[in-house]
């Protein structure tokens, strides 16, 4: 793309393609407003970092909970998804230390990068040379990154910079909203099976929908499984849990 071809120019004379990179920020922009997924929203900015950003050869969102917990989402391939396993696997990496204090983390040598000794030499090992990681979100010990893999040292530039702090902020956005859409969505899959055990148990046994409702609730806590379970159990197969139907 003619957008990568302006790394070569010196640093000093460099000047950020602004119309072209914001005339492509706002198509993806309106594509984004067209998915209806929580995965089509990651899968299209995953597609758009490794297109726009000079240098990147694979992508991903990358999550951690707790700050060991490694999570590849929508993974443009085979190399950046070994990264993220590595990164749990290693309990270090750009994603599971430097992100939580840096904006941007650049790592433009595996091989000679000594801030995280084992997972750079297996990275190196995997094929990567290069990595840029830009912070999307923190929220307590839980972060979401783009993590941006170059198959060569060296692959990122000032521009790759650049043009990848703006998709940055836009995946920011994007991945919050597409978090919502999904809980909105699993909000209602949940409300409408609690709905479901309750319409059993008030046919069942000719009690209120607020009786149902308690019953589900006594079951739940007795046994120690999750409301939810529960209910699920007993929509799909007409039975509560086992162990608990002397009790109810």
């Amino acid at each position: 793309m003619a957008m990568k071809d302006r790394r070569d120019l010196d640093d000093d004379n460099w000047v950020a393609p602004r119309d072209d990179i914001a005339l492509r920020l706002s198509d993806l922009a309106r594509s984004l407003q067209r998915e209806n997924s929580e995965d089509a929203v990651l899968e299209q900015l995953v597609r758009a970092a490794v297109t726009l950003v000079p240098g990147a050869d694979e992508a991903s969102i990358t999550l951690v909970t707790g700050r060991h917990r490694v999570q590849s989402r929508a993974p443009s391939g085979n190399l950046v998804r070994t990264l993220d396993e590595l990164q749990e696997r290693t309990r270090e990496g750009p994603c599971m230390s430097a992100v939580y204090e840096e904006q941007t983390v650049t790592v433009p040598d595996l091989r000679t990068e000594q801030r995280w000794p084992r997972f750079s030499a297996k990275a190196t090992e995997a094929g990567a040379g290069s990595m840029l990681c830009f912070q999307l979100f923190v929220e307590g010990d839980n972060l979401g990154a783009m993590n941006l893999v170059g198959r060569s040292a060296h692959a990122f530039t000032e521009e790759s910079d650049y043009v990848g702090s703006l998709v940055a902020s836009h995946a920011a956005v994007a991945f919050a909203d597409a978090q919502k859409l999904h809980q909105f969505k699993d909000a209602i899959a949940t409300r409408d099976l609690i709905g479901q055990a309750k319409g059993i148990l008030m046919e069942r046994y000719g009690m209120t929908a607020g009786q149902a409702f308690i019953m589900l609730v006594q079951v739940s806590t007795t046994s120690n499984v999750k409301l939810l379970t529960v209910a699920e159990e007993l929509a799909t197969t007409g039975s509560l849990p086992v162990r608990n139907r002397g009790r109810t």
